[in-house]
């Protein structure tokens, strides 16, 4: 009888040492899957039907979420315009920062336009240096421009929705509102380019990003798109701060922050020359943010 008891007391211990076993093999493959921590560029202003406010381009109102501060090395993310076109099912709603072009290229981004006094002379000195950016127009500033929307497509720039009324504290707003805000602007801007030219990435104003506007943007083909140099030269600081700011924060990531709307935009066109000239001395190359690859971590 104890030989038997002792036994079945064996019996059991090799059962418990088998469930534990299994139970620390699942453990263990959850963990490999785990998904590492997401990225902190814009985190801030990304809210769900309410959220933190404030923030603006200008920079008058600085939350330390328009640039994101975090880093976002561009990565290997495929051959330049490689995902341009995809179908809009596959366009992901994270927030963009990395370029297509990966290495050490450098998105050039412009915001506000268009603008019948400074987008000519922005897109003079992007043909200087043969450099392609991404346009981040508002609705009613395309309607009353097509003529400029249509020669930012025809110089091989990309377009961007940046809303109909760059209402800053739109993360506040409700959904309805947010979602006409988007598709509003984005049928205008289409609208005025003309032959089918696609409308490509969402920028929210302020970077008053939400879950709601990042999926509704991607349902409708457009890649949510972040920053992570911002200029502020919508501020008007002067040329060399300008160019100290991109200087200095390009070690964030690859995209950078410029206006030609929202006022004189001398500096910006001065400092654009320059900033593109120093990356020309630094060998590197610049391109489009990606589309439908995921962000670099």
């Amino acid at each position: 009888m104890a030989r038997a008891n002792r036994q079945g007391i064996r019996a059991g211990a090799v059962v418990v040492a088998a469930a534990a076993a299994v139970a620390g093999t699942v453990w263990g493959v959850t963990a490999l899957v785990e998904p590492g921590p997401g990225r902190q560029e814009n985190a801030a202003r990304q809210t769900g039907t309410g959220g933190t406010g404030g923030g603006s381009d200008d920079g008058a109102k600085d939350d330390g979420a328009k640039g994101g501060g975090g880093k976002s090395g561009g990565g290997a993310q495929g051959a330049g315009g490689a995902d341009a076109g995809a179908p809009q099912s596959q366009i992901p709603d994270g927030i963009a920062h990395a370029s297509e072009s990966g290495g050490n290229a450098v998105n050039i981004t412009i915001d506000d336009g268009p603008d019948p006094q400074w987008t000519p002379k922005v897109l003079e000195v992007l043909k200087k240096y043969d450099v392609k950016a991404t346009f981040c127009m508002i609705g009613p500033q395309a309607k009353a421009h097509p003529d400029l929307v249509k020669r930012v497509v025809a110089g091989g720039h990309r377009l961007c929705d940046h809303t109909m009324n760059h209402d800053t504290a739109m993360d506040k707003k409700p959904v309805d509102y947010q979602e006409k805000q988007i598709l509003d602007a984005k049928k205008m801007i289409e609208d005025a380019a003309g032959g089918g030219a696609e409308v490509e990435y969402y920028r929210a104003p302020g970077g008053a990003f939400t879950p709601d506007s990042r999926r509704i943007a991607a349902a409708h083909g457009m890649r949510p798109l972040g920053w992570n140099v911002d200029t502020k030269d919508f501020g008007k600081p002067g040329v060399a701060a300008i160019v100290h700011a991109v200087k200095t924060e390009i070690g964030n990531g690859p995209t950078v922050l410029f206006h030609d709307g929202g006022g004189n935009r001398t500096q910006t066109v001065a400092a654009l020359d320059q900033v593109l000239a120093w990356l020309k001395d630094q060998g590197r190359p610049t391109g489009f943010p990606v589309r439908t690859a995921p962000d670099a971590s």
